[in-house]
């Protein structure tokens, strides 16, 4: 299989058209941004590491009977995936309150929830991904209802999953964004990655940040903290 065009560059991967219609090849780049791209910096290494903990963890979510758009991790940063039309949506479950959500609602940072809450962002960079409701994806013909309870669902089991395996490690997954897909015959697949860029991690004994909020809120090194939970992940394998 060969690598051919470029199809997109986004903030952390390029996506190549690859010589199989179906396959997409996504090539993860040393590059880390936060405040919708607003802050940017290179940072060598990060593309393997995000690469290897992604693969890590769609295999391990197959496991658990998650369907995703993840065949294979060809090489330190590339991996191929199902093509698939992205949905316009970043679903985010939380577990416990921290960042914008405790920002928005007053809600003190690492005040544990009763519940794990599933909430929809609308992809838009020009809007800054604003936060939408149900009825919202309707109006703006993102998803049916029945795909929307789709989504949830399989948010809610990735939680689940990851969850449990992440306090194995001695982490706690305090919340995460994931991204979805439709296939041709309309199935909806977990999409994207799932990394320290776009979960929160912290230490379960030191409540130590292990993703991006380092980066993002000026609390050191990256490359340290992203080497740390790919360590913990390979020792449980």
């Amino acid at each position: 299989m060969e690598k051919k065009d470029l199809l997109y560059q986004g903030k952390a991967k390029k996506l190549y058209q690859t010589t199989e219609e179906d396959v997409i090849l996504a090539e993860y780049m040393d590059q880390a941004t936060a405040l919708n791209g607003q802050k940017k910096d290179a940072i060598l290494g990060k593309g393997a590491m995000n690469n290897q903990i992604t693969s890590l963890i769609f295999d391990k979510l197959a496991q658990s009977g998650v369907p995703s758009h993840f065949i294979r991790k060809i090489s330190k940063t590339e991996q191929l995936i199902k093509k698939v039309d992205i949905i316009p949506l970043e679903v985010v479950v939380r577990n416990v309150a921290a960042g914008s959500f405790s920002k928005r609602l007053g809600i003190k940072e690492g005040t544990p929830l009763s519940f794990p809450i599933v909430e929809f962002y609308f992809k838009d960079d020009a809007l800054n991904d604003p936060f939408i409701n149900d009825q919202q994806v309707l109006v703006l013909a993102i998803a049916t209802q029945a795909e929307i309870e789709q989504i949830k669902a399989l948010a809610l089991k990735v939680n689940e999953v990851l969850k449990a395996w992440f306090l194995s490690l001695d982490i706690q997954l305090i919340d995460f964004k994931i991204e979805v897909g439709r296939t041709k015959d309309g199935s909806i697949l977990l999409a994207d990655e799932i990394s320290p860029d776009t979960c929160r991690l912290w230490d379960v004994h030191t409540h130590a940040h292990l993703d991006k909020d380092i980066y993002r809120r000026d609390l050191g090194d990256l490359v340290p903290v992203y080497k740390e939970v790919l360590r913990r992940i390979e020792n449980n394998q």
